[in-house]
């Protein structure tokens, strides 16, 4: 039965798409079956594996039309990476779904139908706290938090960990955080440095220790419709989201590959 991972921060540009696409796209060449759902209107993960949002089925059909997943999942060019697409409709589906019953469970209901048949399901989450997310968190196994090593890095993380909780106590009391990603981060701005040290006071532990620097390639990728392992995986971008990978199949005792493996070099070694 695959584990499902919520990848959601409501502050928009910190990496939560492409930690997803390329989270995604490192488990797949990990040899991991997984499919990333794109819970976002915007439909920036669907785009960038290849696909044109506007010209398929998505997400919405299979939440307001009870399309089954199966129908509607597109195979991607990434060895073992699946995409569940969105489409700008999502934006309606809010308003579709108030009155609907268990309506914050209609994505769990739907991932239900096809989770055995994954290793891991990425779900990337909109820029919001609204039900769409909500229903992502009920869905989910677990969450991951990216976080911008950038000034503004914990504005509004209290109010998602508050919200976190919330779905915990009255939806979800399986779920749980897998952790806090570093993102876009800087090694020649000393305050990057800074608001590492800081996030990892605040949250210690629950901090992972891959950082994901700052790449010309993965802002490259997705224009090309490519995970960045596949765009260029001798980039610094590949390197660090593959040993993110591997660091979450450790936290999940399901690494295939020890930390220490010579042909994928730490981010301390780079």
């Amino acid at each position: 039965m695959g584990k499902i991972i919520a990848i959601a921060n409501q502050k928009g540009g910190v990496g939560k798409t492409t930690t997803s696409v390329n989270l995604g796209g490192c488990l797949g060449v990990l040899e991991y079956k997984t499919l990333i759902v794109d819970a976002d209107p915007q439909a920036n993960a669907t785009s960038g594996v290849g696909f044109d949002p506007q010209n398929i089925k998505s997400i919405y059909d299979c939440l307001i039309n009870e399309v089954h997943p199966s129908e509607v999942i597109l195979t991607t060019k990434n060895p073992n990476l699946d995409i569940l697409p969105a489409h700008i409709d999502l934006v309606g589906a809010e308003l579709e779904m108030i009155n609907m019953q268990n309506r914050e469970y209609m994505l769990k209901a739907a991932l239900d139908k096809i989770k055995d048949e994954y290793d891991y399901i990425i779900i990337d989450c909109s820029p919001s706290l609204g039900l769409i997310t909500v229903n992502s968190l009920t869905a989910a196994d677990s969450v991951i938090v990216p976080v911008q090593a950038e000034y503004y890095a914990l504005e509004g993380l209290g109010k998602l960990l508050n919200t976190i909780k919330i779905v915990q106590g009255r939806l979800n009391p399986n779920l749980e955080i897998e952790g806090i990603l570093l993102t876009m981060y800087d090694t020649r701005l000393r305050l990057a440095n800074q608001v590492v040290e800081e996030v990892k006071t605040h949250f210690q532990e629950l901090v992972f220790d891959t950082v994901i620097h700052r790449n010309t390639k993965l802002g490259e990728a997705p224009s090309f419709g490519e995970t960045i392992v596949m765009h260029d995986a001798g980039s610094k971008g590949a390197i660090n989201y593959l040993n993110f990978a591997r660091e979450i199949l450790q936290n999940n005792s399901g690494s295939k590959m020890e930390i220490d493996d010579p042909q994928i070099p730490l981010d301390n070694e780079l």
